[in-house]
């Protein structure tokens, strides 16, 4: 069972801030671990140009931020129904430490934004002999 941290103060502004017609969207992300020891992020971003599209690798956290430009081509009087998101969006993740930052890779590619970020092999923790002075 992996632990979730709420925020519910956060949870509330973004959701105030669609209700408000902001256009705050949060893509759908698919994370999974490979074979070869790497942890993979799927990000759907239909229809963002990869020039949109940040993705920030700081000490510990990854963020994949950017924005969905309301289309030029459609004025908002005449729109009858929305149910996609626009506007800007930011994820954050957090990484594990053995997460080799160096080594980190991004594709866009058919509307999915893939990040693979390789792994370290963890330090193991070994026992450290004392020896009595005499």
């Amino acid at each position: 069972m992996a632990i979730v941290r709420l925020d519910p103060v956060g949870e509330l502004s973004r959701l105030q801030a669609a209700l408000a017609g902001e256009g705050a969207w949060v893509p759908p992300v698919d994370i999974y671990e490979t074979a070869d020891k790497a942890l993979v992020i799927k990000a759907e971003l239909p229809e963002l140009q990869r020039e949109a599209i940040a993705v920030t690798v700081e000490p510990g956290a990854l963020t994949i931020s950017g924005e969905r430009p309301w289309p030029a081509d459609v004025p908002k009087r005449d729109v009858r129904r929305v149910e996609r998101h626009y506007g800007p969006f930011s994820r954050r993740f957090a990484l594990p430490t053995t997460v080799d930052a160096a080594q980190i890779a991004a594709d866009y590619k058919d509307g999915v934004l893939t990040v693979r970020l390789p792994l370290r092999e963890a330090a193991k923790s070994r026992v450290v002999p004392v020896a009595v002075a005499s």
